[in-house]
């Protein structure tokens, strides 16, 4: 029955996986302005931290199962309308739509399959994340046929949509009931909803791991998003040189989150796992920075994807263990950290602007140390 939630993740990755790669063609095709661009990816994320706390507070008091049904029907809409596209209003549009309904269809079931069974946190999240890294690497995989074949990224969208409305069919079948059926909560419900949530802030547990979450997010998914303008402006690498490298990093994700499942479960404490990877992130990282040439790059950005290999799951995990029966709220929690997550990489972008990429990265070094200095310093097994 968890194989549902894993196929969730596959799905949203996959959407991420072909609009990353799609912007190109999107941008000829609606003849869209780099602010149009710019508009097209903060208006949505802003307006959906304003909703999604209140989706992540719904999931603990109310129907979360209607919740997450909804969400795969806007989700399913959204791409329908992307698909459909024909100016800047109706993308903004059907993005403004998929990112709460994503919150929705995604976190949610995220939640459900860590509340399936509360001592296998880290176990679970490995397998979330490997589906999600399989969506992402057959996102570019897939558009690319689509275009060989003439289709184009409309083509592609076309496909999404009807398998996003395929995976809403067999979750109405196999999501489990809620365990009451309950009318919409009053205000009231809501209001204690947030306050429960928001009262686990006071704990130093809860706080340490939305922070390393987020710091360790500038060796995953920050690092990817400058790696082939790395290359490009730093390397002098061609863009197909670039190319090769954001692939080499994608396909090393996919083996690495694959290896990483069984590998979990022989971990009696994966809090040192994290400090010893953490220590060899660090190192690889400088050297990669440090030694010039594209083929030593590439070998050095290999070890830095297999270094960060597990700190997602192991932290999120960690997260969701501590705040037991509030799986859903971690939404609303999340949302504390959110601004922390978008200031990064506009302070590298910040910084790029006046001293240069090659001189920006380093603050991603950040993201092992924190790691180092952040982790308990007695570290506890995992139960």
């Amino acid at each position: 029955m968890n194989y549902i939630y894993l196929l969730i993740e596959f799905l949203d990755e996959l959407v991420f996986g072909v609009i990353e790669t799609a912007w190109p063609l999107i941008r000829t095709d609606l003849n869209l302005t780099y602010t149009q661009i710019g508009l097209l990816l903060s208006v949505p994320g802003i307006l959906a931290s304003f909703i999604e706390p209140f989706i992540g507070i719904l999931g603990d008091v109310w129907r979360r199962r209607l919740l997450i049904l909804a969400g795969g029907v806007f989700f399913t809409l959204s791409l329908f309308l992307t698909s459909a596209s024909t100016s800047f209003i109706i993308l903004l549009s059907a993005f403004i739509i998929l990112n709460p309904s994503s919150g929705a269809l995604v976190n949610l079931s995220q939640a459900n399959l860590m509340d399936s069974d509360e001592s296998r946190h880290e176990q679970n999240m490995a397998r979330w994340t490997f589906a999600g890294s399989l969506g992402v690497v057959t996102g570019p995989l897939l558009l690319g046929l689509f275009v060989y074949l003439g289709l184009g990224w409309r083509g592609t969208y076309t496909l999404l949509t009807a398998f996003s409305a395929a995976c809403v069919l067999i979750a109405i079948r196999y999501l489990p009931a809620d365990k009451k059926e309950t009318p919409f909560p009053s205000f009231h419900e809501v209001f204690n909803g947030f306050k429960a949530a928001f009262s686990a802030l006071k704990r130093k547990e809860v706080w340490r791991w939305l922070l390393l979450l987020e710091f360790a997010d500038l060796m995953l998914d920050v690092l990817f998003s400058f790696l082939a303008l790395y290359f490009v402006d730093v390397v002098r690498a061609t863009g197909t040189q670039a190319g090769i490298a954001v692939t080499v990093w994608l396909v090393m994700g996919l083996i690495t989150d694959f290896l990483f499942i069984p590998y979990v479960d022989k971990q009696r404490d994966t809090l040192v796992f994290l400090r010893r990877t953490a220590f060899l992130n660090a190192i690889a990282f400088v050297a990669f920075m440090l030694v010039p040439g594209f083929i030593p790059k590439i070998i050095l950005v290999i070890l830095v994807n297999i270094f960060n290999t597990g700190w997602y799951p192991i932290l999120q995990g960690r997260l969701y263990s501590s705040l037991p029966g509030q799986s859903a709220s971690i939404m609303a929690i999340g949302a504390v950290t959110d601004p922390l997550a978008k200031l990064l990489p506009l302070l590298i972008g910040i910084l790029a602007d006046r001293f240069g990429l090659g001189i920006a990265m380093w603050v991603l070094l950040l993201g092992p140390i924190a790691l180092l200095i952040g982790l308990p310093k007695n570290l506890t097994p995992r139960t």
